[in-house]
């Protein structure tokens, strides 16, 4: 009898583990639409980020510019990315010209929101300016359902659930 109650007890607690660590690495793709400025030259190279609490970056959620030899631009990212050496070939698209507008996927865990952290989108364009915060706000619920005002290359970011 009590070999039947432990093995019941390491099944609940094993079962217990698991819909714990399910939850808190659910996740969440919202569809992000980006409106740049209407600004002349080439397109613009955007990182996204997951920042931590503390400001640190956490993790790159998606890249608009397909060639690394202009990454180095993205001069943050590019000190983050650089110790951090992750992989981002499935998450990399087109950079964005002038006016116009893109459409992506991000994917968020869900225990990142409402906890402190933030998205920042990160722009750069040859020859011209660079911004280290063309858009950051805060990841919380009213700000992934509201329109968010750039302030370099970026006019808004809108993200709405997938």
């Amino acid at each position: 009898m009590k070999n039947l109650v432990k093995i019941a007890f390491t099944i609940a607690l094993v079962c217990s583990s698991f819909v714990s660590f399910a939850q808190k690495t659910a996740t969440t793709k919202y569809k992000c639409m980006v409106q740049m400025t209407n600004y002349p030259g080439e397109g613009a190279y955007i990182v996204v980020s997951l920042i931590d609490p503390k400001g640190a970056y956490e993790k790159t959620l998606y890249m608009m510019g397909p060639d690394k030899q202009w990454y180095k631009d993205l001069k943050e990212w590019n000190k983050f990315q650089n110790k951090k050496k992750s992989n981002i070939n499935a998450i990399t698209g087109a950079s964005i010209a002038g006016g116009d507008r893109s459409m992506t996927v991000l994917e968020i865990e869900n225990s990142k929101i409402n906890a402190g952290y933030s998205l920042r989108f990160e722009s750069a364009v040859e020859n011209q300016e660079y911004h280290l915060k063309d858009l950051e706000f805060p990841l919380t619920t009213e700000n992934l359902a509201k329109k968010n005002e750039g302030t370099g290359y970026i006019r808004y970011v809108r993200l709405n659930a997938n």
